[in-house]
């Protein structure tokens, strides 16, 4: 007796998806389209882009489902894919904005201000540099532990630790230059 989708393992979909299955890679799109757009949303600040990226890594996935092997979590797989992602939105929206700065067009960006201090941290957090910033949305952001963010992050677990050390010094520094502490 075979399962319905909504029952199966994320295992069994994935083997299933990987063979062509459509329904099954729809229900594990399903199952994880929150997650990714969580994850896309904290590491951009904008539901626009979050769901850009999130759709991004849809079209991702069907095209690398198959290469999955399963030796880590699905979820911590499922997580690079969007990390990566998302910096290649923000790798494309700076070219582009190079490029429009190059061709003497600027666009005018309205800056709202942020009353909400939970917002202001996250918006602090999107300014770090890129390992610190990816650090702190995996352990703070996302709950991970810092053997698994070392673990999407391809790095060791002591350098996650170094990383988030040193975003915290650097946001404390960005938080009094805002007046948010």
């Amino acid at each position: 007796m075979m399962l319905d989708d909504s029952e199966a393992s994320d295992a069994e979909l994935i083997g299933r998806a990987r063979g062509g299955d459509r329904g099954a890679f729809g229900t594990l799109l399903e199952r994880h389209y929150g997650f990714v757009y969580r994850a896309a949303y904290r590491w951009c600040g904008r539901k626009a882009d979050a769901e850009d990226i999130a759709q991004d890594v849809c079209v991702r996935l069907g095209r690398a489902i198959r290469d999955y092997q399963g030796n880590g979590a699905f979820t911590t797989w499922l997580y690079a894919m969007t990390l990566n992602a998302a910096r290649d939105m923000m790798r494309k929206r700076a070219r582009d904005t190079a490029n429009t700065e190059a061709f003497g067009t600027y666009a005018l960006i309205a800056a709202t201000e942020v009353h909400d201090p939970t917002e202001a941290l996250w918006g602090a957090v999107r300014m770090l540099p890129d390992k610190q910033r990816d650090a702190v949305l995996l352990v703070y952001g996302e709950g991970l532990s810092h053997a698994a963010a070392a673990e999407v992050m391809a790095i060791s677990e002591t350098t996650v630790s170094w990383h988030i050390h040193e975003a915290k010094k650097r946001l404390k520094m960005l938080m009094r230059s805002a007046g948010e502490v």
